[in-house]
């Protein structure tokens, strides 16, 4: 039995008894009990208590209960509700019928009916292997959710999407866009350069099918519909895009046409819906359509399907379902003319004058930027209402006016409507500063532990929302929140971001305000974060710059405060932010191979930080000056750090070291006792790294742990087993593009390569010295330029 029969049937009896038509929420009810669903799944679902629904609910069940004659409740609704369907006459069954046709076609998105011939067209252009289709037309006609609906029922195995800003100066760089879309959706590590993680995308289209939506284009397209400047990397994306090899389709929804000659594209222009469809609509929501009026709004708005949706709304809400009326009133207003956008203008200033609470609530809900938190949450949406008592109710007036958007609990604006209410804000700077101020902190508060990308991302977003109000000093506080993330650690969010893969967008972010941002601390901290986001990007010599400014700031400020009880906490600050940083050059050091320089300055983070509250930053110098100390060959064996490390880690198991936290500094004690030849100690300590690195999804740690097992085996003369390692590090180190790790990772594989008298050993040398040229590691290229010679004259 077709649920759309039920609800034809409940209405038609309710509209006997109160000569009112269901509303959304009586409808949410029957259908969710006819699913046997919850009162509260329903509250969750519609975005209200569970004591609203239940208060609806009865009044419901006793509306059927005089209509029956017999007493109607949630548990025997389904039964007695059949026995009724199953007695209707058949004059009955027939009015129910075509009730009943009506919703079904217009259940789940309300502007998707009458779309057959489109659905056709856009089958016939893929059939025709046409791999982009730019789906253009007016605002509001209907093209997101054609697209939308079109991919979702074309079988793929995944659909990406992503909605540009509406403003140009908002649209999100393309390199952030595969970088997400690789980390989020395709559970891949991106890489540090666009290009790689381009072909690392090409190939997952080339092996799955996916369906592809770029919403919204015009705002990146400049008046000759090309790419702005700005935006122009869009391009090589579409060029995969349209690439014949891969799986996948593309729907672009744009206002205007895109014109980019070298792109392989279709256009297909979408015209508004016919009257049939706009009749079928309005009937569906129990509106007469038995008159011209319909006629006559249908061929001034063209067939606009946002605009059918609002009409709608409004019919029903304000003037009891009579559309004649509505026309009567409304027909010769200045602002009725042939576009959504002067009918979105005329219903906010309506709004304005008959609901002022609802009214406020649109406009602050322009303040969400719909892009990576794409909808919001029922409370997205309540923290809004930060001034009103009769919360449910404003939602309501707007839902019922179709002035908000919902679906599956989840609230977002159309974008033009979202444009409106956010221009209408900014009229009132105090209420532009204090709803994004309040969206800011919900934000943040809703997000006490970073799970997942898109807990980061969420966190994330109350940046932009500070940055929107040019509260600089709020946005950096943003990245320099701490909470606890997947692995169990205590960080800020900028370093968990970093850990998690979303560079780009973190590094965009930092260097818009970093400039900015007056606090010493916070800038110096943000300084610390873009040295290890350059680090891991390969760009060592910006790295080395930010933390070196991080440094010079950290002992102006050491020297400027008193020394005294009151200042223990910024002493403390101070000392930890410049050892910290120190350690990290030190490290940058090691991987241009500046092997005294790093020497010196893990001397100096050991001599500041030794047996005081940073200690532990000193153990973790120490570790750095014995590996350089290993790599000079300064030293016969492994100092008594190393062999206390050990012990604890290996033997003892202590808690404080055999943890995921300690697994970078597990493998540079591999690597420590590799270089002293203790092979046995070495390989138990990389495999625990590796270990601790899979738990952690920490892909360095293991890529790095894989070339050091390479080389033992390679010492054992197994070199089948060590080739398998090298192969392993270098796909990993590929994928996040770590370059030094990756130039080290061809090193090794090339001696050991030369070793097996393997021909390729040379193109591993080239490559490694080709990507030491391009982090500027002169000092690197010297030292495999001296290997290729030693291992020419042992061979």
């Amino acid at each position: 039995m077709d649920i759309e029969a039920v609800i034809a049937l409940v209405d038609r009896e309710v509209y006997h008894r109160t000569q009112k038509h269901l509303n959304d929420l009586q409808q949410a009810i029957v259908t969710q009990v006819w699913q046997r669903q919850k009162y509260l799944e329903i509250a969750d679902e519609y975005g209200c208590t569970e004591g609203h629904v239940k208060d609806t609910g009865s009044l419901l069940w006793k509306l059927l209960s005089a209509a029956w004659d017999k007493k109607v409740t949630k548990n025997n609704f389904r039964s007695l509700i059949k026995r009724q369907l199953q007695s209707l006459n058949n004059t009955d069954k027939k009015n129910i019928e075509n009730l009943a046709v009506a919703i079904d076609q217009i259940n789940g998105d309300s502007s998707f009916i009458g779309r057959q011939k489109a659905i056709a067209t856009l089958q016939n252009l893929v059939k025709q292997n046409h791999k982009i289709i730019v789906l253009q037309g007016e605002g509001g006609i209907g093209k997101t959710t054609l697209a939308q609906q079109f991919l979702a029922n074309q079988g793929f195995e995944l659909i990406l999407e992503v909605l540009m800003a509406k403003e140009t100066a908002n649209i999100i760089s393309v390199d952030s866009v595969v970088e997400e879309w690789l980390q989020r959706d395709l559970h891949q590590e991106s890489g540090k350069e666009f290009g790689v993680t381009l072909a690392r995308f090409k190939r997952y289209l080339e092996q799955h099918t996916v369906g592809i939506l770029i919403d919204n284009l015009e705002p990146a397209l400049d008046r000759h519909g090309k790419l702005i400047d700005a935006h122009r990397d869009y391009i090589e994306l579409l060029r995969i895009l349209a690439d014949t090899k891969v799986r996948s389709v593309t729907i672009i929804t744009s206002r205007d046409r895109l014109c980019e000659a070298e792109i392989n594209l279709e256009h297909y222009r979408l015209s508004g819906l016919d009257l049939a469809a706009w009749q079928q609509y309005f009937t569906a929501h129990h509106i007469e359509t038995n008159n011209q009026a319909i006629a006559q709004i249908h061929q001034t708005y063209g067939g606009n399907a946002k605009v059918m949706g609002i009409l709608c709304g409004i019919v029903r809400e304000d003037y009891d379902g009579d559309l004649e009326q509505y026309w009567q009133e409304n027909s010769h207003d200045p602002l009725v003319e042939t576009d959504l956008k002067n009918l979105v203008v005329s219903q906010f200033n309506r709004l304005q004058d008959l609901d002022a609470q609802a009214y406020l609530l649109l406009c602050r809900l322009g303040c969400y930027r719909y892009q990576d938190l794409a909808k919001i949450t029922l409370p997205g949406l309540l923290c809004l209402l930060w001034d009103v008592t009769k919360q449910q109710r404003v939602i309501k007036s707007l839902r019922n006016r179709s002035l908000l958007e919902f679906a599956q609990g989840e609230y977002w604006l159309h974008p033009m409507v979202q444009a409106e209410a956010k221009s209408r804000l900014q009229l009132s700077q105090p209420e532009w500063q204090q709803t994004h101020c309040q969206i800011a902190m919900f934000l943040t508060e809703s997000i006490t532990r970073i799970n997942n990308i898109q807990d980061g991302l969420t966190a994330l977003e109350a940046y932009y929302h500070y940055t929107a109000t040019e509260d600089y000093a709020s946005a950096a506080k943003v990245i320099l929140y701490s909470r606890e993330n997947q692995w169990g650690q205590f960080l800020t969010l900028g370093t968990t971001l970093n850990r998690l893969g979303i560079i780009q967008p973190l590094l965009n972010a930092i260097n818009q305000i970093i400039d900015r941002v007056k606090n010493d601390r916070h800038r110096s901290e943000l300084n610390n974060i873009l040295g290890d986001l350059y680090w891991t990007t390969g760009k060592v010599h910006q790295a080395i710059s930010h933390q070196q400014e991080t440094i010079a700031t950290s002992q102006h400020c050491l020297q400027s405060i008193a020394v005294t009880l009151a200042n223990k906490h910024d002493l403390y600050y101070w000392r930890m932010l410049e050892v910290d940083s120190l350690l990290s050059l030190g490290l940058y050091h090691i991987d241009l191979w500046e092997l005294t320089t790093a020497a010196g300055l893990f001397q100096q983070a050991i001599a500041l930080a030794n047996n005081t509250k940073h200690h532990s930053w000193s153990e973790k110098a120490a570790l750095g000056l014995a590996l350089v100390n290993s790599y000079l060959g300064t030293t016969d064996e492994p100092n008594h750090l190393v062999r206390k490390l050990y012990r604890l880690i290996v033997d003892l198991e202590d808690r404080t070291y055999n943890t995921g936290r300690f697994a970078y500094f597990m493998q540079i004690l591999g690597q420590i006792l590799f270089n002293h030849q203790e092979l046995k100690p070495a390989k138990i300590m990389w495999q625990k790294a590796i270990a601790f690195s899979q738990s952690s999804h920490y892909t360095q740690i293991k890529a790095k742990s894989l070339i050091g097992l390479g080389c033992i085996e390679r010492q054992a003369g197994n070199f089948s087993l060590a080739h398998n390692y090298h192969q392993q590090s270098i796909e990993l180190l590929d994928q996040i593009t770590a370059k030094c790790d990756l130039a080290e990772a061809y090193v090794q594989w090339g001696i050991t390569l030369k070793s097996d008298r393997h021909g390729k050993s040379q193109k591993c040398f080239e490559d490694a010295i080709d990507l030491y040229q391009q982090i500027q590691a002169p000092k690197q290229v010297e030292r495999v330029s001296l290997i290729i010679e030693l291992k020419k004259n042992n061979f």
